[in-house]
């Protein structure tokens, strides 16, 4: 590549100790760098706990910005800051090696304070101050904000008896005390310790080069940390930990949600296969909602809203602050997914077509197989971010369409009187095999997953409600009446579906969670 990269980066010591790390990675590949300052909304404001300046990002937005206004090519981040859904355009081109995980408490002058009734600790991080209380609930929490080096001055300058930090920040930039404790029994922030580099979708080149950085070990752990965190809603104003580690050919997560004063904990903590993760982040995030975490983070300050949707399937933190601030969004999954054992046989021998509609079904095969072990030589399937999963876990897509009857459309033409395999749910739809029989085409079923409806009582009356499925239709109405709500469907299998039961329903202009969210925008907010 012959351009320049544009680096771009927050001011701090730290940050511009990370983006040098990248910068001199892509140097030694051979190519030219520049580092571009941008300072963040969080680096601005150090007046307020990060939890009370009210969105998520605070740390990255102002990047996101640049990379979308060609300001910048590439942002580098510490990934525990990112969002857990990116803008749209914008991906996660690579995750650096992982550095420490650890908090660790800087003491201002011993430990003697914990043989005392009360103490001083400060930090700006919910998650800390949630955890420190659960297990020292008689000391006193301070707020504490600003860079590494500024925190580390005010921890000098205040009577407090320590200050909590990241172990890894403090140690990249040379700042590290002797005199610490290390916090073995604190779960970090997900993420935490990870360095990550996002660029634009469209740049294929340079995701190509940026490639050569990731770390794929780092990229699976923080992987299930984020998603975990994206199951459970949290942002910065959720106090939540977790952490996966692999050793042996094992991967070990833990993860946990407390209440903001440390009086309640919910935890869960697993052991699986390297080859088994699939499914890990999502089984955890349902055992902490069902065991109280639902009830613990609606506790937490939600407030009751003019306007109240329920959405049949979880929304991420990032999802939900697209909604206008007039309506309230609870949610629950109301159908859970299971992915079945896959013949070795099936994938055996070279498959010319593949057929995948969706994330769950690539999800299924990469549960089963590791990509060394699969001979595709053409994939088609729906979606753009199916496309980048297949991409991720299993090889190159050859055609991507935005509907399965569009690329039944497509594969008519193309592979007319050939053979191919199918991948899919229990419930698919019919439009696919039934347009591809009819026009010559040998469709080989894989059954990869189950669609298992887990169905709950709504126990309030709700303006809207969100379906993203037939299935999830089918879920609700299995424990719940129709009233006078407005149907949010994502697609028009999904819709017409909805028109069966429900007196107002509104398609979505796009098959994306997005999309149902800006519909119930443009409904209730004229």
């Amino acid at each position: 590549m012959s351009r320049i990269i544009r680096i771009g980066t927050r001011s701090s010591e730290l940050a511009l100790w990370q983006a040098d790390t990248v910068s001199n990675q892509l140097k030694y590949l051979g190519h030219e760098t520049e580092i571009v300052k941008i300072d963040s909304i969080g680096d601005e404001v150090l007046n307020k706990p990060l939890y009370e300046l009210g969105t998520t990002g605070v740390f990255t937005k102002n990047l996101d910005t640049a990379l979308l206004n060609d300001r910048i090519d590439i942002a580098v981040h510490s990934l525990k800051d990112v969002p857990t859904v990116l803008p749209n355009g914008i991906v996660q081109a690579a995750v650096l090696k992982r550095g420490l995980h650890h908090d660790i408490l800087a003491l201002k002058d011993n430990e003697d304070f914990f043989t005392k009734k009360t103490a001083i600790i400060a930090t700006g991080s919910l998650r800390r101050k949630a955890q420190w209380l659960h297990r020292f609930p008689h000391h006193k929490i301070t707020d504490l904000r600003g860079n590494v080096n500024t925190r580390m001055r005010k921890l000098k300058e205040n009577d407090w008896n320590g200050a909590i930090f990241a172990m890894a920040g403090l140690k990249r930039i040379g700042i590290l005390p002797n005199n610490i404790l290390k916090l073995d029994w604190m779960i970090p922030a997900p993420a935490q310790g990870a360095v990550m580099v996002a660029a634009l979708e469209k740049d294929n080149d340079l995701l190509n080069i940026l490639a050569e950085l990731n770390d794929k070990e780092t990229e699976l752990c923080v992987g299930i940390e984020r998603e975990f965190l994206n199951k459970l809603e949290g942002g910065c104003s959720a106090p939540i930990g977790a952490l996966a580690m692999i050793k042996d050919e094992e991967l070990k997560f833990k993860g946990a949600l407390f209440s903001t004063d440390g009086k309640q904990k919910i935890e869960f903590s697993k052991t699986v296969p390297v080859n088994h993760t699939t499914d890990i982040a999502q089984f955890a995030a349902t055992y902490i909602l069902d065991k109280g975490g639902r009830k613990l983070m609606r506790k937490e300050g939600e407030v009751e809203k003019e306007i109240n949707i329920f959405s049949t399937k979880h929304l991420s933190i990032g999802q939900k602050s697209t909604l206008n601030q007039r309506i309230g969004a609870d949610m629950s999954d109301f159908i859970t997914i299971r992915h079945n054992r896959i013949k070795n046989n099936v994938v055996k021998q070279p498959i010319k077509h593949v057929i995948i509609t969706s994330q769950n079904a690539v999800e299924a095969i990469s549960d089963n197989f590791m990509a060394s072990e699969l001979n595709f030589e053409h994939i088609y399937c729906v979606g753009r971010r199916t496309k980048r999963l297949i991409e991720r876990n299993i090889g190159k897509v050859t055609h991507v369409e935005n509907s399965a009857s569009n690329l039944a459309n497509y594969l008519a033409e193309q592979i007319k009187n050939e053979e191919a395999t199918y991948f899919c749910g229990n419930h698919r739809r019919d439009e696919l095999p039934d347009l591809l029989n009819k026009n010559g085409v040998t469709l080989n079923e894989i059954t990869a997953y189950q669609t298992l409806l887990s169905p709950n009582k709504l126990l309030k009356k709700y303006d809207g409600l969100l379906f993203f499925s037939p299935s999830g239709i089918e879920s609700f109405l299995s424990k719940n009446s129709v009233d006078q709500q407005v149907a949010f469907c994502i697609g028009a299998t999904t819709a017409k579906e909805a028109r069966k039961h429900f007196t107002s329903v509104v398609e979505a202009k796009l098959p994306s969670v997005e999309s149902v969210l800006n519909s119930v925008n443009a409904y209730f907010i004229k």
